[in-house]
Order: structure tokens, then sequence, then C-alpha cells
């Protein structure tokens, strides 16, 4: 009997300490919740709210139920936002990743030239994205702008000609804008990545026969698949939540054909003050993001088990 309570003892205490250290986890976990439900469920629960009015800025809400999100799958204007959303997505990801990707090759080395160069890349990342939309506005502004001038004076361009009048040169000024916003930010995974991939194992795959391509793609990019999705998840959800530089450099134009779809949610909420509809809107938006991001993971982790 004496020996059954000793053992017995130990185990209770272990039981005891188990539910000390669950209960100081719990603890520490809700101001965490509190922080999830003041600044995201509760908004994201008012927002759903809101589409099922119509809820004028000014007004009284009244209760429509779906009429909201039925008149979004009606809407010309916000379908051609999202198509255009969806089209800057598409064009903007690849070139971020490709530079990314030669960006941290370049720099991977630990010199005090990388280092330097590493640096220079990530400069533009402390930049606000509004700021630099209005740089870039700046430099390709007929006559006065300075990137307009000294091409105009290299005879390359007609220095008075309006870039953003036109939705092939005024989308290619803001994709470089962006990229050379962005791309600092995603070499940086990508190198840390690169740099977490033990030196043994290339070399291994040299020692085999492996040429660099081989090792590459072989070795570095399946090694390499965390960071490359959370360098996508952050390159899509960007561009699909893509506002600011639409909003200052081509204010939607020309003719409303780089309206994106977060601009058109703006339009609609605070423009013409439809605040239900364009919480609907929002809400679409959202489940948009959620679906794509939930593909691309699922995507990566089937590569992984494969």
């Amino acid at each position: 009997m004496t020996e059954l309570i000793t053992r017995a003892r130990p185990r209770f205490g272990r039981h005891r300490m188990a539910r000390r250290r669950g209960l100081l986890g719990f603890l520490l976990s809700v101001p965490a919740f509190v922080l999830l439900a003041l600044f995201f469920v509760w908004p994201l629960c008012g927002t759903i709210y809101m589409s099922l009015t119509d809820w004028p800025l000014l007004g009284s809400p009244s209760f429509v139920g779906l009429e909201n999100y039925v008149q979004a799958f009606r809407d010309g204007q916000f379908l051609q936002a999202v198509g255009f959303t969806l089209f800057y997505t598409i064009v903007i990801t690849p070139i971020l990743l490709v530079l990314a990707f030669g960006l941290a090759f370049l720099v991977r080395r630990r010199t005090r030239a990388a280092r330097v160069f590493q640096t220079v890349y990530f400069l533009p990342v402390v930049i606000g994205l509004a700021s630099g939309s209005y740089i870039w506005q700046f430099m390709w502004q007929s006559d006065i702008g300075p990137t307009t001038t000294l091409l105009g004076d290299l005879g390359i361009l007609d220095p008075t000609k309006n870039f953003f009048a036109n939705f092939w040169s005024a989308f290619a000024i803001v994709v470089g804008m962006v990229t050379w916003k962005v791309v600092g930010l995603q070499m940086l995974l990508v190198l840390s990545g690169i740099q977490s991939i033990p030196d043994e194992v290339t070399e291994a795959a040299r020692i085999d026969g492996a040429n660099a391509w081989q090792a590459f793609w072989h070795i570095t990019v399946p090694l390499l698949r965390p960071t490359l999705a959370l360098v996508l998840v952050f390159s899509v959800a960007g561009s699909l939540l893509a506002f600011d530089q639409f909003y200052i450099m081509t204010v939607g134009g020309p003719s409303g054909s780089t309206l994106t779809a977060v601009y058109e949610i703006y339009r609609a909420g605070f423009v013409q003050f439809h605040v239900g509809y364009a919480s609907a809107l929002s809400i679409l938006l959202m489940l948009v993001l959620a679906l794509v991001s939930a593909g691309q993971m699922l995507l990566l982790r089937n590569s992984d088990n494969s």
C-alpha cells in the first residue's frame, strides 16, 4: 500500500504541474484573445451586419438581407475592378519573386560589400507607399519630371507626353514603383531562407556530380518552400489589396481602367455614401483573400508531401 502511494505521488505532482502550466499559458494568451476580439472579431461582425443593410452614411439603416451581395455580382464596374486587380496581381507577383530571388543570390555572401548592397536594395522599403507614389508621380510628370526631362534630352521619349493618360504606360509606372518599393523586403525573406540552408547539403550535391542548376533546382528550391509560401502570401495579399498607388498616381484613370477592388470599395463607401454596399464588397474581397491564401498554402504543403 505504501509503495502504491509512493508511486502515485510523482504522477499526481506531474499532473498538477501540467495543469499549472496550462493555466499559465491560458492567462498569458488572454490579452492576445482580447485584442483579437476588439480589433478583428468585433469589427468583422459589425461589417457583416452592415453588409446586410441599406446603410447611407448620414441616414438610418434598413435591413435588406443579401441584396447588396446580389448587386455586387451585377455591378459591371466592380467586376471590372476585380478583373483589373487580378491582372495586376498576376503581373506583379512573378516580377517580385524573380527579382527577389536574383537579388538574394547576388548578396547571399557574408561580406562587407554584400551588406552594403543589402542596405541599398532595402532602403526603399522604409519609404511609405504613399510617399513613394508621390515621388514616382513627380518623376514621370510631363515637362517638369526629372525622368521625362532626361529621356527627352536623350531623344528617347517626348517629354511633353502625359504618361498617365495611357493605360499601359501608367500601369508600367505603377508596377515599376511597387517593384522598387517592395522587392527589397522580399529579397531579405528569400535571403534568410537561403542562409538557413546548411552549406554541407549543397556541397554534398556537388560531390555527387550535380551542377549549379541541378543543386539549385533540386536542393535549394525544395528547402525554400516555406519561405516561398510566406513571400507568395505577402505578395498576392498585398496586390489584391492595392489602393494607395493607384489612388495617388492614376486616380483610377484613364477612364476607370486602373480601378482596383479596394478603390471601388472606397468609392462606394466614401464617395457614393453606400456604406452597406461597400461593406458587402469588403466581405467578398476578404473571402477571396482567404481562399487564395488557403489555396497557396495547400498547394505548397502538397508539394512538400509529394
